[in-house]
């Protein structure tokens, strides 16, 4: 398939500006920019489909760039689900970094990764509305469907500003960097042709724009850290381990679509993976491949093993295989908690609130309900010790089949 058939197949283009831009994402040669606000200190899982673009066009002969918005960052883009918080000068400069370090072990050091704040910092409020407000009407912003959805709930005009400003960022990266593509997630859209609007009144240039579909679950929420269901594309944030379970458990009506979205993998691949999948659905054949190539290309093949290492061992007999560290790490997220030596197990289940009372905790343990290090503890009168540890360090407590605690020896 040509270049532009792929990502349709991928249902990766959801808008485009002009059908000129088939044949130009085919010939390859475009200079293209993705943008992102430096809203948090990594990426998360929702935005991996559109960053894997950078990667898609830049093999097919584009060159890409990166926007990571420090001004932009400050004011905050319309969500149509209620204003955004006003984000600290500090963090956002933290942000940035980290977000560029993110970046350019992704795509290589070589990237070009700007900040829209290095041409807005200093330009005062009158020149901005002389040389881009003039150029825009207001009825062509606010028939933009995520400005329409905010102003139902209400919109700062900082907000309603922020498709002027994105829209000055494609004019100046056009102007200094030969930039004639954009794309983003379609919730970006209004601003995505604003910046082609004013490049045409302009500079009386045509430029090019897409938009990708969100990536949502079954139920049509983004996969996104606004909607409290993030796993960040930092393994320092998110453990391999913490990735691949989360992967592993999205839904089988999701699957094709996530392996074309996700992955590299071509046509006659997916169809064979989807058609072993459909056949032993339980042995989840399409999201171990999904987590395989995603944190593969994320982080390398010794944290995917690492990942399917804690896995098989959490989920079989034994782990003190494992490492304290490896534990550790994998399993940060877990709820913690201290012991000492010969504390009562009955204690310390009902102390951290994992049992609501001596009495269910003793039902639980003689049930067989309750296991150290993956090992059943069926007795009622246990006090923990060293020897239950792994490294005099840590055991992994877990309550029934899926509950795990992790505990630090004190």
């Amino acid at each position: 398939m040509k270049l532009f058939d792929e990502l349709m197949w991928r249902g990766l283009i959801k808008d485009i500006t002009s059908p000129e831009l088939e044949e130009k994402l085919n010939k390859g040669g475009l200079t293209f920019y993705i943008g992102v606000d430096p809203t948090a200190e990594s990426l998360h899982i929702g935005q991996f489909p559109t960053f894997l673009m950078i990667e898609r066009l830049k093999r097919a002969g584009h060159k890409p760039m990166i926007l990571v918005g420090g001004a932009t960052g400050r004011v905050g883009d319309p969500r149509g689900t209620g204003e955004r918080e006003k984000a600290d000068v500090a963090v956002i400069e933290r942000n940035f970094a980290k977000i560029k370090e993110q970046m350019q072990k992704l795509f290589g050091p070589d990237i070009l990764i700007v900040n829209n704040y290095d041409w807005f910092k200093n330009m005062n409020y009158i020149d901005f509305l002389r040389d881009v407000g003039k150029y825009i009407n207001v009825n062509y912003m606010i028939n933009k469907d995520l400005v329409k959805r905010q102003m139902e709930v209400g919109i700062s005009y900082a907000e309603f500003s922020y498709m002027l400003i994105q829209g000055y960022d494609f004019k100046c990266l056009h102007d200094k960097y030969g930039v004639n593509l954009q794309f983003g997630g379609s919730d970006q859209w209004g601003n995505l042709t604003t910046g082609i609007e004013l490049i045409r009144k302009l500079n009386n240039e045509e430029v090019y724009a897409f938009s990708m579909p969100l990536t949502t679950d079954s139920n049509g929420l983004k996969l996104g850290k606004s909607y409290g269901n993030a796993l960040w594309l930092d393994k320092e944030k998110t453990s391999s381990y913490e990735l691949y379970q989360y992967m592993i458990n999205f839904e089988d009506v999701m699957m094709e679509d996530y392996l074309k979205r996700f992955t590299f993998l071509n046509k006659e691949e997916i169809e064979s993976i989807m058609k072993q999948h459909q056949e032993q659905p339980e042995k989840r054949i399409a999201q171990k491949r999904l987590a395989e190539e995603v944190i593969t290309f994320l982080h390398g093949k010794k944290e995917l093993e690492k990942a399917k290492i804690m896995s098989e061992a959490l989920f079989n007999e034994d782990i003190t295989t494992l490492s304290a560290e490896d534990i550790v790490t994998s399993l940060k997220d877990i709820p913690h908690f201290q012991f000492t030596q010969n504390q009562s197990l009955v204690d310390i289940l009902v102390e951290n609130k994992i049992c609501s009372s001596k009495r269910e905790a003793r039902e639980m343990i003689s049930n067989g309900a309750i296991s150290i290090n993956n090992k059943k503890e069926m007795e009622i009168e246990k006090n923990l010790t060293l020897e239950d540890t792994i490294e005099n360090k840590i055991l992994l407590l877990r309550k029934g089949k899926k509950k795990y605690y992790l505990g630090f020896y004190k």
